[in-house]
């Protein structure tokens, strides 16, 4: 099972407050809220509810005969959801604990449940403590509908929880006879979604499962890119055109015009919906006083399955079709997949530093961390406190060594950037070149770090 110690620890808290609450749990529907809440309502004393897809008065009918079954009640013909919750008792004199899981589905169809929630927290129908949870699986619902659709009584929520991805760390933790480079590999291929991880056979190679998982049809994720979106998004056509397209290398606003043929105006309204489902994000460089040398934001696919499926396989989906999997695999993402994964690996170093960070083992305190996106070069990584200062690192992830030019670049780059850094971090997955290995020895704020220390 994923590790999702901190949101336990956040909701364990909540419970553990005198009064009642009233708490939102969202996550994308691959996020294995379901096992989530399972594990928190252990040995509690907990009502759970699956809203179904139908009518208010078909919800209502099974809502009723739930509750019946769970307290072992009769209720009339007549009654309404005040009624079913008026009727709740607690076995152990404990805080009940109501979880509504589907939530968005009976929200947008029945206005007259929310105000139930409500009327419940406020100790208007049950008087004992009672802590509610909401569940949502629907990200853009929850991000761009949800207030407008609860209105002010949306301000009732006490606390919201979302289930985002799990880390590189929890990853490595998932396979532990995976090496650093196959975990990363898995990372940059999968992401952090629980579902998928799930499915990841960690006993096979990354070939194997990308062979089995995704380019086999009938695989558990053949379909799974285009089925995601279209779980929340409708037009796919218009989603997998912006998509090939940012694929592609396709990153500016302007860039997708010309090359899609949408107006301006329709690519923001796409795009603004892709953001919501966490499908893609603008990338804004880390601001130092270097901003006239740097790009002004580009746009790239934050989700990390459906980056590798529209840069990998959407172009070649014919010989999809008509060629083995392990053929696919060598043809079409065998040869470009290390350059495929440097993005992901710089994704890495940022969580390594932030563990460092922790414990206390980084020179200043960092507040703040990004990447800085020049006009002629980049700069993977910078960390800065709540004084400005920094910290700077570089990621070689593809290329046998990391070399003494590299870091020569870095400089030049910093200089563009207007920015000086107290410490020097220098990230490879392969080596680092005799020169500044011998450097880092003479200049101790520049720090190596290679695939055994990370």
């Amino acid at each position: 099972m994923i590790n999702r110690a901190a949101e336990e620890k956040a909701l364990e808290k909540i419970y553990s407050e005198a009064g009642n609450s009233l708490t939102l749990i969202y996550g994308s529907n691959r996020s294995d809220k379901e096992s989530f809440i399972r594990s928190f309502c252990k040995d509690k004393d907990a009502f759970y509810y699956r809203v179904r897809n139908a009518s208010p008065k078909e919800q209502l009918s099974q809502l009723k005969s739930e509750v019946e079954d769970k307290f072992g009640i009769k209720l009339g013909l007549e009654c309404t959801y005040d009624d079913c919750f008026r009727n709740f008792k607690s076995k152990t004199g404990q805080k009940i604990v109501v979880v509504i899981d589907e939530f968005q589905t009976i929200a947008r169809k029945d206005e007259g449940f929310f105000p139930t929630m409500i009327n419940l927290k406020e100790k208007k129908l049950y008087p004992g403590p009672v802590m509610i949870i909401l569940c949502n699986s629907s990200l853009a619902w929850t991000e761009k509908e949800m207030d407008d659709c609860l209105g002010s009584a949306a301000q009732k929520i006490d606390e919201r929880i979302k289930l985002s991805e799990v880390s590189f760390l929890d990853i490595v933790r998932l396979f532990p006879d995976y090496t650093v480079e196959e975990s990363v590999k898995t990372y940059g291929i999968l992401g952090g979604v629980p579902e998928y991880l799930s499915l990841w056979n960690k006993k096979k190679t990354v070939k194997e499962n990308i062979c089995e998982l995704i380019l086999t049809p009938g695989g558990a994720l053949f379909r799974e890119a285009e089925d995601f979106i279209g779980s929340e998004l409708r037009e796919l056509s218009v989603y997998d055109t912006i998509l090939s397209s940012i694929a592609r290398g396709n990153e500016k606003l302007n860039d997708l015009f010309i090359d899609t043929g949408y107006s301006r105006a329709k690519i923001s309204v796409y795009m603004k919906n892709l953001a919501a489902f966490d499908v893609i994000e603008k990338v804004v460089s880390f601001e130092t006083g270097g901003w006239d040398n740097a790009k002004k934001g580009v746009y790239r696919i934050k989700n990390h399955f459906v980056n590798f499926w529209f840069r990998f396989i959407y172009p070649h989906l014919s010989a999809l079709y008509l060629t083995t999997p392990e053929k696919f695999y060598e043809e079409y993402i065998e040869k470009d997949l290390d350059v495929y994964l440097r993005r992901f690996f710089v994704e890495v170093c940022q969580e390594y530093l932030l563990l460092m960070n922790r414990v206390g083992k980084v020179p200043i305190r960092l507040e703040r961390m990004g990447t800085w996106v020049g006009k002629t070069g980049t700069i993977d990584i910078i960390g800065e406190d709540n004084d400005r200062n920094h910290i700077v690192g570089i990621c070689n992830w593809e290329k046998p060594n990391l070399t003494m030019e590299e870091y020569e670049k870095l400089l030049e780059n910093m200089g563009l950037a207007r920015i000086k850094a107290r410490t020097v971090y220098l990230f490879s997955a392969k080596g680092f070149d005799l020169k500044i290995t011998s450097y880092a020895k003479d200049n101790k704020n520049v720090v190596l770090v290679d695939m055994k220390e990370l």
